[in-house]
């Protein structure tokens, strides 16, 4: 703001006023700059006999709102403080003011009310009743081609959209290049491997994120730029926009993008499901521990008097060191060696092995059930294309219907919702390749060197084997009860394959089957049977 206390060529000047300038960053384009408004205001105001006190110049704002405009809220304080000495407000047009009639008008009478009169540099403004009704017309008409200005940038917004382009910034992965969005050479390649990474189902956001910034990926804004970040990383693996579709809050519709998708429909719908906690491929992995080949059972065997886990520690004898297990919250101060506590364990194992007849019993089972879901897979996917295209037809029809108004947007909303939900579950099912992913005779075979002896099984395995068979065998670990370990719970899996030549492939509860009345280190009772196991679907 500049302060002018000049008087005009020598004569005495009896009124005063302030002028305010504005300009949008696209009007100094238009020859709209504030020296050429300031020079015209000048003219205007000398050839009416005012003397300028003070000159309030604003600069890149819109005048779609008075939100934001300092110099106007400071120009408005000015006059109220300098009332007695102020008359007029100087522009070059109304809709320097504001473009919106109602924002006008209110600051009109702001002024008004400390005797402050708003005059235009190039337009028929005054005192008399005429001049006013003009001036609140000149109002209207800016606020009038505001807003066919905003109504052609929307309808050239969504003719943009509709014709499969964007008009924001791309998501990572791509930049914006000639009004089109293309693949980034610097980041394309690295969010194709996020998202193919992602869909195996073994990562989670948090684990994605860590893996995503240490490939160097960094998320920009503006000027700035910044680590991916969590919230960022939901809003990527949720767009649309990578399998080629593009989605706006403002258009309920769908349209094919122009630009190169990155990832298929089957791969985007899967990994909605493994965000959504519907993880096709959710293995239950054993209980972690810290590796120590020597101590293979710390903080997996439990203590018998306090359920507190066990933890390993060395204690030196005469000539060498001895590796021991003891309670970690000492209420005992016995302690088990090591070599006795999993002489026991494989004692234990030895008693569970399963008979030959058992597993062979189970395998065949097993190969039974896998070729029985095969075949239904199969008859699902080849329902799954016409249920998608139905679902398909019904959101556009829905869409059509909101278009319309018969609908209202929280009906649509809704709606659209569970037709989403519903198309999810049917690109799963068509292309779910869980099964191909596997050879049921190499599985069989596995399961054959693995369960025809626990124990053997047990001692050839390194430590994070050893922790995935015992995790997989005993979901609660092992109790020891000085001496022996006593009542292990086994996971019913195993519960069947011992039961099957008993009647058929068993089954437990969700918590796993305890052994009758405790186990003696030389005595272990075969697992109760359970319910049958249903036929698998």
């Amino acid at each position: 703001m500049d302060l002018y206390n000049k008087p005009n060529n020598g004569q005495a000047i009896l009124k005063r006023a302030v002028i305010y300038l504005r300009v949008s960053t696209e009007e100094q384009v238009e020859n709209y700059s504030l020296d050429t408004q300031e020079d015209i205001c000048r003219k205007e105001a000398i050839k009416r006999g005012y003397e300028i006190l003070m000159i309030f110049r604003e600069e890149g704002r819109s005048a779609k709102s008075i939100v934001g405009r300092p110099v106007l809220i400071n120009l408005l304080e000015y006059c109220r403080k300098n009332k007695e000495q102020i008359s007029a407000v100087f522009v070059y047009r109304i809709d320097r003011i504001s473009r919106q009639t109602s924002d006008y008008l209110a600051i009109r009478k702001k002024l008004a009310e400390n005797g402050v009169n708003i005059l235009s540099a190039s337009e028929p403004t005054g005192d008399s009743p005429t001049e006013k009704l003009v001036e609140t017309i000149l109002a209207g008409f800016a606020q009038l081609d505001n807003d066919i200005r905003g109504e052609r940038a929307r309808n050239g917004l969504r003719a943009r959209f509709l014709s499969g382009l964007i008009s924001s910034p791309p998501p990572c992965g791509y930049i914006l290049k000639s009004g089109y969005a293309v693949k980034d050479p610097e980041t394309y390649d690295k969010m194709k491997k996020a998202w193919d990474l992602m869909t195996t189902g073994t990562k989670s956001i948090k684990e994605m994120k860590n893996i995503m910034n240490m490939w160097g990926m960094r998320k920009k804004t503006g000027t700035r730029v910044h680590e991916i970040s969590i919230s960022t990383l939901h809003r990527i693996f949720r767009s649309k926009f990578y399998m080629g579709i593009l989605v706006s809050r403002r258009n309920p519709d769908e349209v094919r993008g122009q630009h190169t998708p990155m990832i298929s429909e089957q791969q985007f719908y899967r990994v909605q499901a493994i965000l959504d906690g519907r993880n096709p491929n959710k293995i239950a992995l054993a209980h972690r521990m810290r590796d120590n080949p020597t101590f293979p059972l710390r903080r997996f065997a439990k203590c018998g008097k306090c359920g507190a886990a066990m933890s390993g520690a060395w204690s030196k004898g005469r000539t060498a060191k001895y590796a021991y297990y003891r309670c970690s919250k000492l209420c005992t101060g016995t302690s088990i060696r090591v070599a006795v506590l999993e002489d026991d364990l494989l004692i234990l194992l030895k008693r569970i092995t399963p008979t030959e007849e058992c597993l062979e019993l189970c395998i065949n089972f097993i190969q039974t059930q896998y070729y029985r879901r095969l075949s239904r897979l199969q008859k699902l996917r080849n329902e799954a294309d016409g249920e998608i295209a139905k679902l398909y037809e019904i959101r556009k029809q829905l869409v059509e219907k909101n278009l319309s108004g018969v609908y209202s947007d929280e009906i649509f909303k809704e709606q659209q919702a569970m037709i989403e939900d519903k198309i999810l579950k049917a690109q799963i099912a068509k292309h779910d390749e869980t099964f191909q992913k596997y050879d049921v005779t190499k599985i069989t075979d596995f399961m054959k060197t693995l369960m025809a002896d626990l124990a053997e099984s047990y001692k050839r395995s390194d430590i994070s084997q050893k922790k995935a068979l015992l995790g997989s065998i005993f979901p609660s670990g092992v109790v020891w009860s000085y001496p022996g370990i006593s009542n292990p719970q086994i996971r019913p899996i195993y519960q069947s394959i011992s039961s099957a030549g008993e009647g058929g492939i068993s089954l437990g509860g969700e918590g796993g089957i305890r052994t009758h009345g405790g186990y003696k280190p030389h005595r272990f009772s075969r697992p109760a049977r359970s319910t049958a196991l249903p036929p698998l679907q």
